[in-house]
């Protein structure tokens, strides 16, 4: 009988690398779905967080915009140059520092994740189902908690 290769690896090891696989594969399902949503409606991925971002929190700076949606400045810029030839964000130069770039919704731009948005927030919810409102909660806790603790010790060793 062949012995399973996670086996020499001691309990905390398997606890954490399965924690890993299962949490991966879940995000990827779940990311499937708003995916599908997304790019029927002729948006990357990218695109829509920039959208969705700007519906809900207005005016951004570029830096700012990357920061939140988890991309680079410059993918930022390719994101925001597609948005603009779209017609549904535009450059704003800031008041008070010319050297800050703001990108805002437009009016096109505004109409249109405003009519995207809420069948969105219906297909998450679909996705999501399978825990109930508490398990939903408690799962937002934990997660957020794994997020802080995993982004503290980010600079890791090489050598463990």
């Amino acid at each position: 009988m062949e012995e399973d290769a996670l086996d020499s690896y001691d309990d905390d090891s398997r606890r954490a690398l399965k924690l890993f696989v299962v949490l991966a594969r879940a995000a990827a399902s779940v990311g499937e779905h708003a995916r599908q949503d997304i790019v029927r409606h002729d948006l990357s991925v990218s695109e829509f967080g920039v959208l969705e971002l700007l519906l809900h929190k207005g005016p951004q700076p570029q830096g700012e915009i990357a920061d939140r949606i988890l991309l680079t400045t410059g993918s930022v810029t390719y994101v925001i140059d597609q948005l603009v030839k779209k017609g549904l964000v535009e450059r704003q130069t800031c008041p008070t520092d010319r050297r800050v770039i703001f990108a805002a919704l437009t009016a096109a731009g505004r109409d249109r994740i405003a009519a995207i948005f809420p069948a969105h927030i219906h297909r998450i919810v679909q996705a999501v189902a399978g825990l109930t409102p508490s398990d939903q909660e408690a799962a937002v806790a934990l997660l957020k908690k794994l997020g802080k603790s995993a982004k503290s010790t980010e600079r890791y060793s090489p050598n463990p």
